[in-house]
């Protein structure tokens, strides 16, 4: 019987095609807000030198989309409740569509930063429902792999951004940052017409008690048949349905169903379990944004610029190799994610990230320290290396992970709205950074915001090793059982394994 199953083991695809096809489509709704960071990044270049904005100005127009996005990511746990996790990506691409447009044809300033609002807020939609969703379909054995996509996406976006950039700035200068900018709309609304073709998650079906059509998607998603069953008894037990009701459509308590109540148990009563989970889930989501990536996506022109390199074409093509090798670096991680697991990645991330930033500072100090017709070569070639090196760490691990564990780690019932807070918290730590970062590097050079950036990176490696209990395997019901006390999780881990050893019994 045991080699009849390794047999069939061996013959199960190593990923579920069809559970592939509804992540990929789900996750493109992240390619809005790459494609908005990576394109500001050269068009701010133009947009400052048309409408004769401030450094200042320049700040809030290019960091308030994340601040904006707070919006829309607050109000998606609680609409992707109520609507189900589609149509809530449905809303995400008409709000971005909307937002786009109004960038593309802004004649000024004010109506620009208008749009940068609107848009701003389909992108906080698409953050928070494109994981979760995502988490809810995958299953256990390739869940790291299929969550991740959102980050793949987020970063095809970026570089399909900083190609924009360079595509449209052959165009008279009034023009190309138009087209840069409205050119989104096209993608936003192909995404919301896409996703209707999509089955709804199947965690939210059984919390609307649709138990049937909940076990058909189960069926279509999962490995085997017998996955799909203990997959549906996990999630009805979370849902608090009986395991013998067997109905396919049952009565459930329409104040579990609708996310009601959910605030209390994440804020202001946690449980011990849900307390651990909300720290170290707002933990990586801080601190992904803290390390100051998108300082370096956002205004790598200038970055490069500081770094001695002169013309407006050398600064887009360097920003065009950043997007690239971001881009490579998440597409490996998404194939070690499952192999390796997220504890792993995550520690090798910030741990070369550290060492990025501090080089990367050292070289910015040296190059502020010559004049600028007498830069160092060595000097410049340190900066453009180690940005190139900095993004690369960020997409193997940090980039990636915050999607995967921030949505596999919460209970059922807290999921949405967890990944909402989380995704709140995310947005607005980098929308003080993209809005700051010119003004921090003027008070104390761009080589002392990159010390600063690498402090932070390095408290957050320390931080990881102690709380974050790793996931790899479990299924997301399981992995409550890991979260309880910040400093015996590993003892949890350790009794969690010997169990599932035994149940698995004697291996042939």
């Amino acid at each position: 019987m045991a080699a009849h199953q390794i047999t069939e083991e061996k013959k199960r695809p190593s990923h579920n095609k069809y559970a592939i096809s509804c992540t990929i489509l789900a996750s493109m709704t992240s390619i809005l807000m790459g494609y908005d960071i990576g394109v500001m990044s050269g068009a701010a270049l133009y947009i400052k030198e048309e409408l004769r904005i401030t450094d200042v100005q320049l700040e809030i127009m290019s960091g308030m989309i994340n601040l904006c996005a707070l919006v829309g990511s607050a109000m998606a746990g609680k609409t992707s409740d109520l609507v189900g996790r589609r149509y809530t990506m449905v809303i995400a691409g008409v709000i971005f569509f909307a937002g786009a447009l109004f960038m593309g044809l802004a004649p000024n300033y004010t109506l620009l930063v208008f749009g940068r609002f609107i848009a701003g807020v389909g992108i906080g939609f698409a953050l928070v429902i494109a994981p979760v969703y995502t988490a809810e379909v995958a299953p256990a054995s390739s869940r790291g792999f299929l969550t991740s996509f959102p980050e793949v996406f987020i970063n095809l976006g970026i570089l399909l951004g900083y190609v924009s950039n360079v595509a449209f700035s052959k165009l008279p200068h009034h023009l190309g940052w138009r087209f840069m900018l409205g050119i989104g709309a096209v993608p936003s609304v192909s995404l919301a017409v896409v996703v209707i073709a999509m089955p709804e998650s199947p965690r939210w079906l059984v919390m609307q008690g649709r138990l049937g059509e909940a076990k058909r998607v189960l069926g279509k998603t999962s490995d085997s048949p017998q996955e799909a069953d203990q997959r549906l008894a996990d999630i009805k037990n979370a849902a608090g349905i009986a395991p013998e009701c067997h109905d396919d459509v049952v009565k459930v308590n329409a104040h579990k169903s609708h996310g009601e109540g959910v605030w209390r148990e994440l804020l202001i009563s946690p449980t011990p379990t849900v307390r651990h989970v909300l720290i170290a889930v707002l933990s990586i989501n801080f601190f992904q944004q803290a390390s100051g990536i998108d300082a370096v996506v956002l205004y790598s022109p200038r970055i490069f610029e500081t770094a001695g390199i002169k013309t407006a074409e050398q600064k887009l093509l360097a920003t065009v190799a950043v997007g690239v090798v971001k881009t490579l670096a998440i597409l490996v991680a998404t194939f070690f994610l499952d192999k390796l697991g997220r504890r792993p990645l995550l520690l090798s991330s910030h741990g070369g990230m550290v060492i990025s930033l501090l080089l990367l500072a050292s070289g910015l100090t040296v190059v502020d320290h010559h004049m600028k017709d007498n830069v160092p070569h060595w000097a410049i070639v340190v900066c453009v290396a180690m940005v190139l090196f900095y993004v690369a760490f960020f997409s193997i691990g940090s980039g990636p992970i915050v999607w995967v564990y921030g949505t596999e780690v919460w209970p059922l019932r807290l999921r949405a709205q967890g990944a909402s807070l989380a995704v709140a918290l995310n947005r607005v730590t980098s929308g003080v950074i993209g809005m700051t970062f010119l003004s921090l590097a003027h008070a104390v050079t761009t080589g002392g915001a990159f010390f600063l950036f690498a402090g932070i990176t390095a408290f957050s490696f320390i931080l990881y090793y102690l709380i974050l209990p790793e996931t790899l395997g479990k299924s997301l019901e399981e992995t409550a059982s890991l979260f309880g006390s910040l400093t015996g999780w590993k003892a949890a881990a350790k009794e969690l394994e010997m169990k599932n050893k035994a149940e698995r019994g004697p291996q042939v």
